[in-house]
């Protein structure tokens, strides 16, 4: 793992822990169930975007850069977490979000706001379509801006899940587990392509499938693409040949439901299973979804009875409470 650790910032608490999901396998009848506890990296409430951020924002302080723009929707966890990173090493935050300024802000918007992130409402765009007007505002009052792109996934944010996949390996090892898949949330694309690599370092079998959480991509396997074309520049970052092809990329879109941070019985009724039996929280928009489709797919009978699955948990309970009508609704 220390072989590319020079490139990155620490911000969060790592290793995350593993636990067994005992009372939720049970219940379900299907395979052994893991969770890897991103939901734990200690940034801000936690997260998965803490390890892409070490990596981008170690870029941006190596160029000297003051000032950090990024963008998501009005609940995204990605900007919460860069709000928090800005604050702990000392740079500007301004964050491009979808929607319009609530009057009561909640949630993740508080928190964004407590880490005093300069928030630039975008109306209908949620994927930093307005970052570079943004950035040359910036620019003209003598800022020296960095962008992080949506979700932090490009081959620099990546580098946060190759090294996380190396830190899985040594727990599993450590605890005699064997991994038959790894179901993750799959939006940006940057976690899964990151896994990938890094599990192709490891010649590891285990296929990583990724719970579509937006309808990019549903049509030609367009988000599909977007993942492959990740783990090659991920790759080439770490000067690895890998060979990889779009039957590769496993990313399964049936669990769109109405579409991104549309809250439909699934999603409710994963969170509060898991809840219930586990006591962890899941968030409405990511996590609750994926779950959803873990479930089912057990249900489908996509996996053994006696394998192993690994849940990551890539956080976002701060948005739960701006959710509170919809996951308690019966």
């Amino acid at each position: 793992m220390k072989e590319f650790d020079y490139l990155r910032r620490p911000l969060g608490f790592f290793p995350t822990p593993i636990v067994k999901l005992e009372r939720l396998s049970a219940l379900l009848g299907g395979p052994n169930i893991l969770m890897k506890r991103d939901d734990q990296t200690g940034l801000a409430l936690g997260g998965n975007k803490t390890r892409k951020l070490e990596f981008l924002i170690a870029d941006a302080l190596r160029k000297e850069c003051d000032t950090i723009i990024t963008a998501g929707a009005a609940q995204s966890n990605h900007c919460r977490q860069t709000a928090a990173a800005c604050a702990l090493v000392g740079l500007e935050c301004h964050l491009v979000l979808g929607g319009e300024q609530p009057k009561n802000p909640n949630g993740n918007l508080f928190l964004d706001k407590l880490f005093d992130a300069q928030i630039h409402w975008g109306g209908v765009q949620r994927k930093g379509e307005g970052v570079n007007k943004v950035c040359e505002l910036l620019k003209s009052k003598g800022k020296k801006t960095y962008i992080i792109p949506y979700g932090g996934s490009n081959e620099l944010g990546s580098l946060g899940f190759v090294r996380a996949s190396l830190e899985l390996d040594s727990q599993l090892k450590e605890h005699e587990e064997e991994v038959q898949s790894i179901v993750v949330a799959s939006s940006s694309g940057g976690t899964q392509a990151g896994l990938m690599v890094g599990l192709e370092m490891l010649s590891s079998e285990t296929s990583v499938i990724g719970i579509g959480i937006d309808k990019l991509g549903v049509e030609n396997h367009e988000f599909a693409r977007v993942i492959l074309d990740l783990t090659y520049s991920t790759a080439n970052q770490l000067e690895l040949d890998l060979s990889y092809d779009l039957n590769d990329v496993e990313v399964r879109y049936e669990y769109l439901g109405r579409g991104y941070g549309v809250v439909g019985q699934p999603e409710r009724n994963a969170i509060r299973t898991v809840a219930k039996t586990e006591g962890v929280l899941l968030d409405p928009v990511y996590t609750g979804r994926a779950m959803a489709g873990l479930i089912d797919m057990i249900k489908q009978g996509r996996f053994e009875r006696g394998q192993t699955v690994l849940f990551w948990h890539t956080g976002g309970t701060p948005s739960l409470f701006s959710y509170t009508d919809d996951v308690l609704q019966y």
